[in-house]
């Protein structure tokens, strides 16, 4: 009891200038900031999340201080960029990776070529370990998922493809995903892309789709998230983020996915569409404007 005594009495003296929920706030407000910092530093969008936080869930008289790093030069040109051009294209060289005579048998260079063929005899299966895949391409299952798929299908050959084509678009397109985005990534692409080719086999739907509808949804699942953020339309749109505002808050994600994977297109012998008819690319690019933006709120 009399150490229960001494206790009070020595609150009730730091009470004389701070109360204990005061005090309590303080070290709680420490403490996120220590938390917040680590996030702003080791994540992509770590310190939009920290802004985000502080703003919705925290009283601005005690607002947390997340703190903001020296301009990169990146975040330069972000600012100079015009609204007008698309955020998250990069320039890349890979138009000569290949010769059409020197593409590899899955359209990447491998150490582990039998260990990935072996794999690949899944691709019309379900079951199919996308993540076998990643590891024994170098990490690029989109790339060989995407090749192994038009093969099968003839595809290439059916819409004039020309192979070198193909995987320099392909490459690009895989470079366009995150790696340090944990799902939206090229990983989920190929998986995607493989599970959309899985149900256009399934015999209920053999006849039922023409070769362009079947071109137009396996191209709709391999850029269909291409240049994710890692962050959803929602957290975009509460910060009022570049995209937000390109889009107009109107299926932010999506619509950045379309323009990135059209965008790509034009980048140098990336047109893997080149050989289509004027009404034949307006309809697939319709059809895989509807089916991209049929993905909201997939997660």
């Amino acid at each position: 009891l009399e150490e229960l005594d001494w206790c009070l009495d020595q609150l009730e003296t730091l009470q004389t200038r701070h109360s204990v929920s005061e005090m309590a706030s303080n070290k709680f407000r420490r403490m996120l900031n220590r938390e917040l910092t680590h996030l702003s530093e080791t994540s992509r969008s770590g310190n939009q999340v920290s802004e985000y936080i502080s703003n919705t869930f925290l009283d601005k008289q005690h607002e947390v201080e997340i703190p903001t790093s020296v301009p990169k030069e990146k975040d330069k040109e972000k600012k100079k960029r015009p609204m007008s051009q698309i955020s998250g294209v990069k320039k890349l060289m890979h138009s000569s990776s290949f010769s059409c005579a020197a593409i590899p048998r899955f359209g990447v260079k491998t150490d582990q070529e039998g260990l990935l063929a072996k794999e690949l005899e899944d691709v019309n299966k379900w079951g199919l370990d996308i993540f076998k895949i990643a590891e024994y391409s170098g990490h690029r299952p989109l790339t060989v998922i995407m090749y192994s798929i038009f093969q099968e299908r003839d595809l290439l050959k059916s819409f004039h493809i020309p192979a070198d084509t193909f995987i320099t678009f392909m490459m690009t397109l895989e470079d366009h995903y995150h790696a340090d985005v944990a799902y939206h990534n090229n990983i989920h692409a190929a998986d995607v892309a493989q599970s959309t080719h899985i149900l256009l086999s399934m015999p209920a739907l053999e006849a039922v789709f023409t070769d362009l509808e079947i071109l137009a949804a396996i191209f709709a699942a391999a850029i269909h998230d291409v240049d994710h953020p890692g962050v959803s339309n929602q957290f975009l749109i509460n910060t009022n983020s570049e995209l937000a505002l390109m889009y107009n808050d109107a299926s932010v994600l999506e619509n950045h996915h379309l323009a990135v994977g059209f965008k790509l297109l034009q980048e140098e012998n990336c047109d893997i569409f080149q050989n289509l008819s004027k009404k034949q690319r307006q309809m697939l690019r319709k059809m895989a404007i509807d089916m991209v933006r049929s993905f909201v709120g997939h997660g």
